[in-house]
């Protein structure tokens, strides 16, 4: 399955897509990109004379990019009557650093465990000056069903 088939699989849309590129996957983990546009709505609110991305967005992209793009590649919904869906479970991340408006993060995601249906990895994100902003473990359950 290719970075593009699994991104082409993802169940977001704008404004809730928080994955721009998928740089690496296989079997111990997954690699990707996302830029927070300054345009996004909840800067307004976020604070609203100094906007930051909120945490739980963060964690989100993580989420994102390295529990449901690797959840995707792992099921092997490469089958087209296949759908898989990851449903987070579980998080532990610690925030050290602001992401503002415009910043482009990478995310890599290490498999700690797929078994059961459960996927557990450690997730770390990085700002364009390779400093780490947030990091942690993320855990979901993968099911697979026919498509609708």
């Amino acid at each position: 399955m290719t970075t593009n088939e699994i991104l082409s699989k993802l169940p977001y849309s704008k404004p809730f897509l928080f994955v721009d590129e998928l740089l690496q996957i296989d079997e111990n983990g997954a690699t990707g990109t996302f830029t927070f546009d300054k345009d996004l709505d909840f800067y307004n609110g976020h604070f609203k004379d100094a906007p930051v991305t909120p945490g739980v967005i963060l964690t989100e992209t993580m989420a994102q990019i390295g529990l449901v793009c690797l959840g995707i590649y792992l099921s092997g919904t490469a089958n087209a009557e296949l759908k898989a869906h990851v449903m987070l479970t579980s998080t532990a991340i610690d925030f050290m650093k602001p992401v503002f408006p415009g910043e482009k993060v990478t995310v890599v995601a290490e498999k700690v465990y797929f078994r059961f249906k459960k996927l557990n990895c450690n997730v770390l994100m990085k700002n364009e000056a390779g400093d780490v902003v947030c990091k942690g473990s993320i855990s979901g359950m993968v099911t697979t069903k026919m498509h609708d």
